[in-house]
């Protein structure tokens, strides 16, 4: 089991990564037009929300505390330290999810979000929060002119 969610974060990592890899630190601030994201705010974003579910489900609960998040994303303005900063949130969650045992990792969610699912499920929901990350970053690639990779090229 721990080794298919494994398995899951570093694809989705492979996944983001080859996508966002046209970009450069110059493309940071772009977003196409304001109260949007710009490209290091998805990278940021996008790492964070891993803390985020792993928190969240087996920490102390997730966080719903929204008030002034616009706010609070302003300190994502590099692409590259973003960039890090996703890495090391796979890296994290990796180390996390290897040091749980099978009876934490099926036991069920008690909070809000995802209640009564298996904690490992939000290794799936995290994935699918990066996917549509993703998208949006390679719809920003093309609006600056450049051409993503294919999100599974190298597999």
């Amino acid at each position: 089991m721990k080794e298919s969610l494994i398995n899951e974060l570093k694809t989705q990592e492979m996944f983001f990564l080859n996508t966002i890899d046209c970009f450069s630190e110059e493309d940071s601030n772009f977003k196409p037009k304001d109260g949007m994201y710009d490209v290091a705010q998805h990278i940021g974003h996008t790492a964070e929300t891993y803390d985020w579910f792993i928190e969240g489900a087996f920490g102390k609960g997730f966080d719903m505390n929204f008030d002034n998040y616009e706010e609070r994303m302003k300190k994502y303005s590099s692409y590259n330290e973003c960039v890090e900063q996703f890495k090391t949130a796979i890296a994290n969650t990796i180390k996390k999810i290897e040091s749980y045992s099978e009876a934490e990792l099926m036991a069920p969610i008690t909070g809000e979000i995802m209640k009564g699912a298996p904690k490992m499920m939000t290794v799936y929901a995290a994935a699918d929060h990066t996917a549509h990350h993703r998208g949006a970053l390679s719809v920003y690639a093309r609006l600056v002119g450049k051409k993503p990779k294919m999100p599974y090229e190298g597999m």
